[in-house]
């Protein structure tokens, strides 16, 4: 059996993003949720169109080891972190060698990440700890 071809950049026939690549660029959307950045913000922090981030985020781009340096830095994290739950021996995340549980999914949506960037942002810990006993609540109803 023929091993599958290689187009162009490592994406398959389908033009499916290379594992590591869609990572990344998970990775990447994750942080800039959490810092309340915008793609057209983080553009203009690096010199680039909303659109190149964009591409960045879906994996559809790979991101240059100098591009890499430059979003930790703008982004305030290490480059590693762009490569955490990343399986090494395989070039896929963890998570992908499994099946993902609706708890893994809950934690990479847009709406999630916003709630923690925003519950973060409340000063007063007592008041933070009243919301979250107040989601608890209704969670459980």
């Amino acid at each position: 059996m023929k091993a599958a071809r290689k187009t162009r950049r490592g994406q398959s026939p389908l033009r499916k993003p290379n594992a590591v690549d869609a990572h990344v660029g998970a990775r990447l959307r994750q942080i800039r949720t959490l810092r309340g950045t915008s793609q057209e913000q983080l553009a203009e922090m690096l010199g680039l169109t909303f659109q190149q981030v964009q591409k960045y985020e879906r994996g559809a781009n790979r991101v240059s080891a100098s591009r890499l340096f430059e979003l930790a830095r703008v982004l305030d994290v290490p480059i590693m972190w762009f490569f955490e739950e990343l399986d090494p021996k395989q070039g896929q995340r963890a998570a992908e060698r499994r099946s993902e549980t609706a708890s893994e999914e809950a934690m990479s949506r847009r709406e999630t990440l916003e709630l923690v960037r925003v519950y973060y942002q409340i000063e007063d810990p007592k008041l933070r700890r009243k919301l979250y006993e107040m989601a608890k609540a209704l969670a459980e109803q």
